[in-house]
């Protein structure tokens, strides 16, 4: 079973133009532990609002700050800890069974998501309670 142990920043290639003309990154398949199947963004997220707000049964996801800033607050059932996401070199790795919430966007900030599966709800636990009894069968 996941835990915040399990959570790590990984660092994305980064390629800067010689000659000032900005920066390239890349994620290919030995860069992050999964297979990715579904590509998402989050993009006019409020600076007040909040995202997230469930766990994956099965689902492994990368977050990645393409631009701006966001925390990612993650809880195993017995610890939470808030990782900022702000340099698009940089990404979140979060194994299943893992508790995520997403708040405190900045201007203009987009997150890309990199998910190990199709869209499926049943992988889904959206009530925080449901997740505890789960966490501590």
């Amino acid at each position: 079973m996941s835990n915040i142990k399990n959570l790590k920043i990984i660092s994305i290639p980064k390629i800067s133009d010689p000659e000032g003309r900005g920066n390239l990154s890349f994620v290919e398949k030995n860069i992050i532990p999964f297979k990715i199947k579904r590509v998402y963004y989050l993009y006019d997220v409020p600076s007040d609002g909040s995202r997230g707000g469930h766990a994956h049964k099965k689902l492994n996801q990368f977050l990645i700050a393409l631009s701006g800033s966001f925390d990612v607050i993650v809880d195993d059932g017995s610890s939470k800890k808030t990782f900022t996401l702000n340099k698009p070199n940089k990404g979140l790795f979060i194994p299943n069974g893992i508790w995520r919430e997403m708040e405190n966007f900045s201007a203009g900030a987009i997150c890309l998501v990199l998910a190990s599966d199709y869209f499926d709800e049943s992988d889904y636990f959206r009530d925080y309670k449901r997740f505890i009894q789960f966490k501590h069968i």
